[in-house]
């Protein structure tokens, strides 16, 4: 096993759920508490051109861990309670980031939000981790890990009867975890379920929804345990979130790993902009809409790197860069080859993020549903719906899309069309058989 000072860098990953480009003190918030990650966006890059591929949580999911868009990887769709429960979800041909670490003598494990699939086989501890604490389903409630009417906590592949925050279990889970596995290279994927919305869905019977804290959090802004105003309540939720975060980084520090550490925190997609799921307390600003669509505030998300001796602390990055670059950069950073028996669509984003070179990709193309986008340079083309007409943005001059050039520049929609036709042939025509590297930029 290589030694903690000359082996490969551990990868802490955080995922949040539904954390908007606007919702950060990072990217801008004045009236949100989040110290720990605007200190993690200090000590490192923070990118503001980073985007998903797709808007919504288990798609998502299942491009990060595999660096595959989900047209290639075959999950696009998002699991509703009977697949999140027993469903394969993720194809399991599909090999994610923990399977190719663990060849390299990693220690693996996830805390919290699965979302890709639970029947036998695609389960996180049959999947590449060695551990895992959390829940199949794309929301639990925060204190009673509810899940239409059932409890959705396990540990392993067996249910798992636990009290507390949430947030703050899947904190304390990849602390100890951290600790018991100081001694060699580890990979730990932190998906909290903050900032997700609470619905009726995952609260007890005649319960309202509410955006569930422990009223610490509250007080810290000088509200009341009982407050009422949602928006105020949201804020809240985040500085939970930012707390926790800050807690794992902590044992990372105290355990005199932060110089051999690689911490990677992204959004999974843009806050939702949809009546009683963010629009009235959550912010994109000052990008357009939200999830499940492809304007910028659905697909362009917070990101932040933090890779001592790697990126220089106050880096600001511009460049286009999108998760499916993480499992590149992971695996570059274990020193693993990249595979040879299926494409991936992600590229290392390293240069990228220290200055030393240029975006990686000609251009990237989104889709969710009927949502379709494609960028290049600074053009975006996007279209809700396959039966409406692609609009055509700069985004150069006109980041939160609101002035549509398709009738005055119409070569550059025909060109860029063209190109999104020609990235979904190219998803069609994979079959996972044989390696080729995926068409330059796509």
């Amino acid at each position: 096993m290589p030694s903690p000072a000359v082996g490969p860098p551990n990868i802490l990953l955080l995922y949040l759920d539904n954390v908007g480009y606007g919702d950060l003190g990072c990217y801008g918030n004045a009236d949100v508490k989040t110290p720990h990650i605007d200190q993690l966006a200090h000590d490192g890059a923070r990118c503001t051109g980073f985007y998903v591929v797709t808007s919504s949580c288990t798609p998502s999911r299942g491009a990060l861990l595999t660096g595959r868009y989900p047209l290639r990887n075959g999950l696009t769709h998002q699991l509703g309670p009977a697949e999140n429960h027993s469903g394969i979800g993720l194809p399991q041909r599909e090999r994610l980031i923990p399977q190719y670490l663990k060849e390299a003598g990693y220690a693996t494990a996830c805390f919290g939000k699965w979302n890709i699939g639970f029947a036998p086989g695609s389960r996180p501890t049959e999947r590449g981790f060695d551990e895992f604490l959390g829940f199949r389903s794309g929301n639990i409630g925060y204190f009673m890990h509810l899940y239409h009417g059932e409890y959705d906590m396990f540990q392993g592949t067996k249910p798992h009867k636990v009290e507390g925050y949430s947030t703050d279990l899947f904190a304390a889970a990849a602390s100890d975890f951290i600790r018991r596995q100081r001694e060699r290279p580890w990979f730990v994927y932190l998906p909290f379920n903050a900032v997700h919305f609470v619905s009726t869905a995952n609260t007890l019977p005649g319960e309202t929804p509410e955006w569930q804290v422990p009223p610490q959090y509250l007080e810290r802004y000088g509200w009341p345990p009982d407050e009422k105003d949602e928006k105020r309540r949201f804020r809240a939720v985040l500085t939970a979130l930012d707390d926790a975060i800050g807690r794992v980084l902590a044992t990372v520090d105290d355990l005199g790993l932060r110089e051999r550490t690689l911490v990677i925190c992204l959004s999974d997609n843009g806050a939702f902009m949809l009546k009683g799921r963010g629009l009235e307390v959550q912010s994109n600003r000052p990008l357009r809409d939200g999830g499940t669509t492809c304007y910028e505030g659905g697909v362009r998300i917070p990101a932040l790197f933090r890779w001592p001796g790697k990126i220089k602390p106050g880096t600001i990055s511009t460049e286009m860069l999108s998760h499916l670059d993480v499992l590149p950069l992971c695996l570059s950073a274990a020193g693993l080859a990249l595979p040879k028996d299926r494409v991936l669509d992600g590229r290392d984003p390293l240069p990228a993020l220290t200055g030393t070179g240029k975006t990686p990709h000609a251009r990237l193309a989104f889709s969710y549903g009927g949502a379709a986008g494609l960028r290049e340079g600074n053009l975006k083309i996007v279209r809700p719906k396959p039966s409406q007409s692609w609009e055509l943005y700069d985004l150069d001059t006109d980041l939160g899309e609101t002035n549509n050039l398709a009738s005055s520049r119409p070569a550059d929609v025909t060109r860029l069309v063209s190109s999104f036709q020609q990235w979904q042939s190219d998803m069609k025509t994979d079959t996972s058989g044989p390696a080729h590297a995926a068409p330059a930029g796509r």
